[in-house]
Order: structure tokens, then sequence, then C-alpha cells
């Protein structure tokens, strides 16, 4: 899909700053397009050329007037509170934080009008058209429900929705060091042991470049309202293939300790269907698991240093 196709188009991205949303700015600006941010904090002396906007996405009134002020053609929906935890406490927070901030953008996008609005899904939610419809965790029941909305939007109201559902998203510059491939290369890089679950679960991972192209199609591709699409690898790999290949490139001789931690509850297990995504808007991701493992830690061995581990011996996906 052709970037220039967004050249002088008004565009609201939600979650601006965070791993996936800087990549996707970066595309946007780069092909001329004139990027609007949203953070609850002043961004002061801001990067790039992204126009910031302060306020609170659960913020009905607040988000409605910095919207119809704006006047986007097309909204990007990234911003959420990722957790995948199955604690009582992330109720309220991925409530609020994800499903009362999507009704709230699909309301007002319906409201006001707009060519396009895309909302990031996940692995994570129960398949709509499957026996598989109970959430594995408060985030999962909050990303379910907002593509339920979502769909019911573009029935009722012909709201131009997407809804894409990414896979498990990786590569350079992730900075929650939390997640799992961060916490084992900072952890190999200072040669300390990473603690870690059985590892058998397995994952369709995809590098982020991959994802920004996915949901740039989405944005242009004719036809596709309504529509879930997945972006994701097409393949499953399992954690301890991937913690494997990362003690390889960078220490072979550290201990991995397997079994340190327990397994959460209720793991899902789903591989992107890619061929559908292609036959729908062309997409495909084009980077090896190799090739975005190598740039990865290339990129942490650079800028590790400046990272700080807040959650000692602990990881989650």
């Amino acid at each position: 899909m052709e970037l220039s196709q967004l050249a002088g188009r008004r565009i609201f991205v939600t979650g601006a700053g965070g791993f996936i949303g800087v990549y996707l700015c970066r595309a946007l600006l780069g092909c001329g397009a004139e990027v609007h941010g949203i953070s609850r904090k002043e961004q002061v002396g801001s990067r790039d050329d992204i126009r910031w906007w302060r306020g609170d996405l659960a913020d009905m009134p607040g988000i409605r007037k910095i919207i119809t002020t704006i006047k986007p053609d097309i909204i990007f929906h990234l911003a959420s509170h990722v957790a995948g935890s199955r604690d009582l406490r992330l109720v309220w927070p991925t409530f609020q934080s994800n499903l009362v901030s999507t009704v709230n953008l699909l309301t007002i996008a319906s409201e006001i009008g707009c060519q396009r609005i895309i909302l990031t899904g996940s692995l994570e939610e129960p398949e709509s058209d499957s026996g598989d419809t109970v959430p594995c965790s408060p985030y999962a029941a909050a990303k379910g429900a907002s593509s339920s909305y979502a769909r019911m939007f573009h029935a009722l109201y012909q709201t131009p929705v997407v809804m894409a559902r990414l896979f498990m998203v990786y590569g350079p510059g992730q900075q929650d060091v939390s997640k799992l491939i961060p916490y084992v290369t900072l952890s190999l890089l200072n040669k300390q042991s990473p603690k870690l679950g059985s590892g058998q679960r397995r994952i369709d991972w995809v590098f982020v470049e991959d994802v920004v192209a996915g949901l740039i199609a989405a944005a242009q591709t004719p036809n596709i309202e309504g529509r879930v699409i997945d972006l994701g690898s097409g393949a499953l790999v399992s954690i301890r293939t991937i913690v494997q290949q990362l003690a390889d490139q960078i220490d072979p001789q550290i201990e991995l300790m397997w079994g340190a931690l327990p397994d959460r509850p209720m793991e899902q297990t789903r591989v992107a269907n890619i061929s559908r995504t292609y036959e729908a808007m062309g997409w495909t991701p084009t980077t090896s698991l190799a090739v975005g493992l190598e740039r990865t830690v290339d990129w942490y061995r650079e800028h590790g240093g400046s990272l700080h581990q807040k959650t000692e011996g602990h990881c989650v996906l």
C-alpha cells in the first residue's frame, strides 16, 4: 500500500508514545501526514512533528472536544492497558482504559464522521465465531468486548471501523522490560539467568515494522470495514525456542531457569490467518524471526544500558 496516499491526511493516534505507536507515527510523518497524538501527561519538547493533545480517552466530554477540533480523517486506536495477569485488581483499569475508551472513540467517530477508524485487538481475546467464548483475563475480556462493540457500531451506524488483531509484537525499542523478549535479552546481556515458566506455550510472534505496514494497509484498503484482520506471522513458535535463540546470540553459557515461575492458567494458543489477511488487503509479513530477533538484540546491546529492569527476576508476556 502506497504511503503517499496518506500525505496531507489528518490522523489521530492514541498510544502514539507507545512501542507500536512510535513506529506508526514515524511512518505516517514520513509520508507527509498530519499526525495528532494524545497523552494524559503534557509532552514537553515532544519528538518529531506530532501535534500532542492532553486528555484521557475515558473522559467522554474531554475527548469529544479534542476530536471535534482535530476532525481527523483516520483514527488509529492503539492505546491500551496491556496486562495479561489474571489479578482481580486489573478488572477495573482494563475496563476503563480498554473498553470505555474504545466505546468513546467509536461514538465520537460515528457522530462526526471519519474515513476509517482502526482498532487494535489482541490474540488473547475470544474468537467471535467459535466456541471459545470465555476470556482468559480481564484484559482479554475488555478487548473482546471492544471488538463486539465495534461490530455493533459498524452494523447499526455504518461506522467505518476495522479491527486489526495483533499477535505477539516484538522488535527494537520496546521499553517495557517485563515483556519476555526485552526481559530475557537484558538479563542475558547483563550476565543474569532469566527466570522463566515451562516455556511450552507456542505463540505467533510478529515484527513491529510488519505490524505497522499492516495497520497502514488497514487504513487504506477499501471495502474491509467491519472485518477482523489478523496481523501475525502465521506460524507458532514456543517460548523455549525464542529464549534459546536469544541465548545462542548473546551467551549460550548462561543458565536458563526453566520452571522457576508458574505458567499462567488458560493461556491462548492461536495463529494468525495471514492468507485471509492477504486476500483482504494484500499484506503479508516480510521479516523472518531470525532477522527480527537479531535486529532486536542489536538494539538492546546499544541502548540497554539506559533501561532498568523494574521487576527483577520476573517477566510477563
